[in-house]
């Protein structure tokens, strides 16, 4: 039997290993999904090396960016990201070599795409600044729309505070995507601070939890007739897209046209 699992440092919320363990129930796949949760990112070679029958791994908050310089070889998109989501474990040379992959942008984009298809000069706010914000901006960035990272400890040149945005920010700012954990379960009534005053039926708010389907931040925008969409389907895709790199020989993917970052 082959075991692959997940990564994080708490993963009550986690629907991962519900999906696959139907996936393979219904696939009829001897294999099976289980989760490490951990307060500190443990030696991933030893846990390879410890549970032999480790194929692959998914990645959550907190180490999508923590895991990588324990990695033997990472894909395009991961490098360019500087974020990953999924590790393959294969042989070579008598060696186990771990290679991290980001399929997080893949689902993002597939996701957005219907609610941003027919609309132009969007500017976007990505509320946090962790792995899967990063993911977020590589997809962002390759659609062409301007974005601020928003972060309560801004190090960048294109990151600002929550304090910093004003009504006329929200005004301006059509598309909000929530990549910070606030509003998971079980603090559900948790939201960013942001002025959820001016969201409009202009807006769009997509939100990565999925865990509750309508958080307190897609609310506020719901009550005020803004489109919203959770991380559900994103979810899948990148679930999707992780067991296409477990199956494969050493996780070859069909990976979006890439580019260089600002």
């Amino acid at each position: 039997m082959e075991l692959y699992g997940l990564i994080g440092k708490s993963l009550k919320h986690s629907f991962s290993r519900e999906y696959f363990k139907q996936k393979f129930a219904e696939e009829k796949i001897d294999a099976d999904y289980r989760f490490y949760e951990m307060d500190e990112l443990v030696d991933l070679q030893n846990l390879f090396a410890s549970e032999p029958e480790l194929k692959g791994l998914n990645v959550t908050i907190p180490y999508k960016r923590a895991v990588l310089h324990q990695l033997d070889e990472l894909s395009d998109t991961a490098e360019i990201t500087g974020s990953v989501n999924v590790i393959k474990a294969y042989r070579k040379n008598g060696k186990t070599v771990l290679k991290g992959f980001n399929t997080d942008a893949i689902a993002f984009e597939a996701s957005i795409h219907p609610l941003i298809k027919k609309r132009n000069n969007l500017r976007a706010l990505i509320l946090g600044s962790g792995g899967a914000a990063h993911s977020v901006a590589y997809v962002l960035r390759k659609r062409g729309i301007y974005f601020y990272f928003v972060s309560r400890k801004p190090q960048k040149v294109e990151t600002m505070t929550y304090h910093w945005i004003t009504e006329q920010t929200i005004k301006e700012f059509k598309l909000i995507i929530n990549t910070t954990p606030m509003g998971t379960f079980p603090k559900v009534d948790e939201k960013p601070e942001i002025p959820y005053s001016e969201l409009t039926s202009e807006h769009i708010l997509y939100d990565l939890i999925y865990n509750p389907p309508e958080t307190s931040f897609l609310k506020e925008g719901k009550n005020r007739g803004a489109q919203i969409k959770n991380g559900y389907e994103m979810l899948k895709i990148q679930a999707e897209e992780s067991w296409k790199i477990w199956q494969s020989k050493k996780g070859t993917i069909n990976e979006h046209n890439h580019f260089r970052l600002w």
